[in-house]
Order: structure tokens, then sequence, then C-alpha cells
């Protein structure tokens, strides 16, 4: 089994929209996927109650349980656990990190919520996992957008290649109980969604150089 997590110490970036549509993905993909809510707001679990899918599993859980949930959740033969996040809570951030097998940081393209990401990355540094920045609600075009990838090179992560752009499907879809590419398959969002999550499980499964087709083959079936 392998475990993402979604951490960032800043609000409003977008983690549950991520993990979520991730989930979703994943579950597409026929692997057995469990997103564990640990934000006290539990939007993600909200989110699950207006959800007439129930093949995907979603649960709110203290961060102290986490170690024991994901141990019973491997030996159920589970292939992917995805932990999404709150801001502003160290202590469950370093738990995720800690369990996690990669991360992702996500932010919008602005610089001083860039600036703010900085604590995220010492977390994650501490632990060592390997992590990718992530930029949501991003613009068509623009100048913050290479602004943002400049300080985010100068904190010395790595970038996704994968924008998620600041589009109408993401929150239409929140709004319903579903993901975006579940209301809009043809959307750009369910392609940002379906790359994001072909990009992860390239880490995820340490696999490199690979090319359209083995990505296609590592989010449906690698393990």
């Amino acid at each position: 089994m392998k475990v993402l997590s979604i951490i960032s110490q800043k609000g409003g970036v977008g983690k549950t929209t991520l993990a979520t549509a991730l989930a979703v993905e994943a579950s597409r993909a026929g692997k057995k996927t469990v997103l564990f809510d640990l934000d006290p707001q539990a939007s993600a679990s909200f989110w699950m109650d207006t959800r007439k899918d129930t093949t995907l599993a979603i649960t709110a859980i203290p961060s102290a349980r986490l170690g024991h949930v994901l141990g019973a959740v491997r030996g159920a033969g589970c292939d992917l656990a995805i932990i999404d996040t709150p801001p502003f809570a160290k202590d469950i951030a370093f738990e995720a990190a800690q369990q996690a097998d990669f991360v992702l940081v996500p932010s919008r393209p602005a610089v001083l919520d860039v600036m703010a990401m900085t604590r995220t990355l010492d977390l994650v540094k501490h632990y060592g996992k390997p992590f990718s920045a992530v930029l949501t609600f991003c613009p068509p075009q623009g100048r913050e957008l290479d602004d943002t990838m400049a300080v985010i090179r100068q904190l010395g992560a790595e970038i996704s290649p994968v924008r998620i752009g600041n589009r109408i499907a993401y929150s239409r879809a929140q709004q319903a109980g579903l993901a975006a590419q579940e209301i809009d398959p043809d959307g750009k969002a369910a392609q940002e969604v379906a790359e994001l999550y072909a990009y992860v499980c390239m880490h995820l499964y340490k696999t490199d150089g690979m090319g359209v087709a083995d990505e296609k083959r590592a989010a449906g079936g690698a393990r």
C-alpha cells in the first residue's frame, strides 16, 4: 500500500479538492482507495455525505490514530491511502508527513502564498520524504506564474509540471459530492486531474523516464 499526504499550512489552497479528485481517479483506475480526513472541519467527510457513489471510502479520524488505521487498511488489502490535512495544525501535518510515501504541497500562484509554504517544506524535509509543490487556482497566463515558480525553486522544492486551473468545474463538483472529472469528463479539469494522478503515481511507484503509455499503465494498475 502507498500513502499520499496533501499538506499545506496555508488555508484555501485546494487540499480537499485535490484529495477527493485524486481519490476518485484512483478508485476509477481500479485501486482500493481510502481517504483519511484529518481536518477537524471534516470537509472531505461532508463531501462524502452528499455523494451517491459508495465505492470510495472516506473516514474522519484524529491524527493520533493515523498510524493504527493505516496499518489496519494495509492489512485489509488497501492499495492507496490519501491523507487530507487541515491548515495551521503543525502536529497533524507532522503525523501526515511521517506516514507518507509522497507529499503534495499545494499553493496558489502568489508569492506571499508561496512564502507561507516555507514551514510546510521544512516539515516535509525533516522526515526526508519525497514531495512536490503543485500550483492551484492558476490563471490561464500571467507573470505571477513565473514569479511563483521562481520562488518555489529558491525554496528547493520540485514543482509539479501539472497545474490546477481556476476552473468552475472544481467548485461545482465539490458542492454536488462529485469530482471535477465526473461532472465534465471531457473538460480541462478532468485532464488536469488525470495528469496529476499519473504524476503522483510516478513518484509513488518509483518509475522513471515514462512515456504517455507508461504513465497510463502506472496510473491504472501499478502497485
